[in-house]
């Protein structure tokens, strides 16, 4: 764990996306399985990824910490976990690429929850970044009403309101420790899953897949993310988690041939531009504030 807190906080944060960017091929990858085994399976495998790492860091004041995460982070917990289970239900009812680039709108959702719920200011260059995604949505998934993936594209919007929601909590109360909470979402998501499957016995192909989507994926993922995310610009870190959206599909279409369609790729596009001119203004203003 030492190795991994000395290495540069940008470097953690691509390899935390470059994780996070296999999920969907995972996903498509599972034989037999239902959505709700494959989300159940997954989180116990992350939960005893978190668990480790939280053993690793924390030694006797595990459950301190957890203890201290309070309220807040059991609510935090509770909404990723959520946003967890909709990311399952979203790359196996609709496609990587969509879910990729519904993911990124993270950001503009950030910027109209604080405008409301934190009374922050709206630029003319973020107003200009929400129209813009919101143009790129319309012209992304107005290709998909008669696809039968439309489940799949409104569930997909679950995961970047938890994730805006949960970077709320996490401003109105600094101290929140987001590990402790992760193990919270885990918990949650694979309670949803096991409630919501006939039964929980899948295949050995299948096991090894949910332990990829568990350790590697989510739980490698997220580590790096959190780790990195404290030595590098918050602007900073939404540039180079934008290669997820890039690699994600990328992967889908290498392996499990998944062709996204014109329309998909050019509303896309325009999605992740938004965000990245979002980013771009974010990163001037922390500089101004911040020039080391």
């Amino acid at each position: 764990m030492n190795l991994i807190s000395k290495l540069p906080g940008p470097l953690l944060i691509f390899l935390g996306a470059f994780c996070l960017s296999f999920g969907g091929l995972i996903v498509k990858s599972f034989e037999g399985s239902t959505l709700w085994q494959i989300l159940f399976w997954r989180q116990v495998f992350f939960i005893i990824t978190v668990t480790i790492f939280l053993f690793f860091s924390y030694k006797k004041n595990v459950l301190s910490k957890i203890y201290l995460s309070g309220i807040p982070g059991l609510i935090g917990g509770i909404i990723l976990g959520f946003g967890f289970s909709s990311y399952v239900f979203a790359m196996y009812n609709t496609t990587v690429a969509n879910t990729n680039f519904i993911i990124q709108t993270q950001t503009i959702f950030l910027a109209i929850f604080g405008y409301f719920f934190l009374k922050e200011k709206i630029s003319k260059i973020t107003l200009a970044s929400i129209i813009l995604a919101i143009s790129g949505l319309i012209l992304m998934l107005g290709n998909t009403l008669s696809s039968g993936q439309m489940s799949g594209n409104i569930v997909a919007f679950v995961m970047p309101i938890t994730f805006a929601i949960l970077i709320l909590i996490v401003r109105k109360y600094p101290t929140v420790d987001m590990i402790p909470l992760q193990l919270v979402a885990g918990i949650v998501a694979m309670i949803i899953g096991f409630l919501a499957s006939t039964k929980i016995s899948i295949s050995m192909y299948d096991i090894f897949l949910a332990f990829l989507s568990g350790t590697f994926q989510i739980g490698l993922g997220f580590i790096f993310i959190t780790i990195g995310a404290k030595k590098t610009l918050s602007a900073m870190v939404g540039i180079i988690m934008l290669t997820e959206a890039i690699l994600g599909p990328m992967w889908a279409w290498l392996f499990v041939n998944e062709n996204p369609s014109f329309h998909v790729l050019i509303g896309g596009g325009i999605i992740i531009f938004a965000v990245f001119l979002q980013f771009v203004s974010s990163f001037k203003g922390e500089n101004k504030y911040n020039p080391q």
